[in-house]
């Protein structure tokens, strides 16, 4: 089973096709932190963001030089010790190396948004520093790294820990925290601002959902597998979590926006978190909680030819295997 114990090598037969397919797609849609010009956005700090919507940046792009990071060390330290399939080390592999492109895209956008090296190391010092960034990073160490001691999964115990963990990391930090602050990246991109940062944004996103799409295929299989772990209790702790990463996103939301940003508050940002909520509780096979509706209409027609020019831009693009449309297939 995917969960026990050892170190599967054998890839032939492939016993979770899946997995490499998945792998075999991420490549394709290798892209470089290069290809992004910020030029036009250096002009909308300067002269076109409000006050108020500059500390929306300089919050956003704290949150931004930290999340990946956290993302990067549990993948290492959990996912692939646990995972005991070949074809899904493979894709954990592939996925390491974007957790590490988004890290330098982030370093990169740090650079080029705030020139002074004092702001910027404390940008980066944010998880200290920052009051609402820090509880969503002691959100992730309360759900994440209970498994870390263990070397194996040896009891169901064990498993349902990994399990907590796994949904945490897909559901919460990738699948909430990163996809509230796209949010706040299309907001300004509706208002015509930012597009160097909405462009690099939109190859995250597709990135993050290719991973979010990889952990609910672990649960849905190790749910096929072992089904006597899905208990009540084990939902009960999902609801739990996600209510908890709804109030820390909340708390980042209320800072962020505390200077009035026109045309996107508070509250709305609750609806906005309260349908994610939902849409995870389904990926896991659960029903919804909160039957909320998405209050973006700027979220739910992503520019899809922004990325397809995207790609017309690179020749190289078509020699990787990207044809046609490039669409998103995972709801914002």
């Amino acid at each position: 089973m995917l969960l026990d114990p050892g170190f599967n090598l054998t890839l032939r037969p492939m016993k979770y096709p899946e997995f490499y397919e998945m792998y075999r797609d991420a490549i394709k849609n290798t892209w470089t932190v290069e290809e992004v010009d910020f030029s036009t956005d250096i002009a909308d700090l300067h002269n076109k963001l409000t006050p108020a919507e500059q500390h929306l940046i300089r919050r956003l792009v704290a949150f931004f030089a930290t999340g990946d990071s956290i993302v990067a060390n549990n993948l290492v330290l959990v996912l692939y010790k646990h995972i005991n399939s070949p074809e899904g080390r493979m894709y954990l592999s592939r996925q390491l190396y974007e957790e590490a492109l988004h890290v330098q895209f982030y370093l990169t956008l740090l650079d080029t948004y705030i020139p002074d090296m004092k702001e910027r190391e404390a940008a980066f010092a944010a998880i200290n520093n920052i009051p609402s960034i820090r509880k969503k990073a002691e959100f992730c160490f309360k759900w994440m790294d209970s498994i870390e001691e263990l070397d194996e999964l040896q009891t169901k115990a064990h498993r349902r820990k990994f399990l907590l963990n796994l949904i945490c990391f897909a559901s919460c930090v990738e699948g909430m925290f990163f996809f509230a602050s796209f949010a706040y990246v299309y907001f300004l991109r509706s208002k015509g601002l930012l597009h160097g940062l909405a462009s690099g944004t939109n190859w995250v996103f597709r990135d993050e959902s290719c991973h979010m799409r990889f952990a609910f295929e672990v649960v849905d299989t190790v749910r096929q597998e072992e089904p006597d772990l899905f208990d009540e209790d084990l939902e009960g702790q999902v609801v739990e979590m996600l209510q908890e990463a709804i109030d820390c996103e909340m708390q980042f939301a209320e800072d962020i926006l505390k200077e009035g940003v026109s045309g996107l508050s508070v509250r709305q940002m609750r609806q906005y978190l309260e349908y994610i909520a939902d849409q995870r509780l389904v990926n896991l096979g659960y029903q919804k909680r909160y039957n909320a509706k998405n209050p973006f209409s700027f979220m739910e027609l992503q520019d899809v030819q922004e990325v397809t020019n995207f790609f017309e831009r690179r020749v190289s693009a078509y020699q990787v295997g990207v044809e046609g449309d490039v669409v998103f297939d995972e709801a914002f």
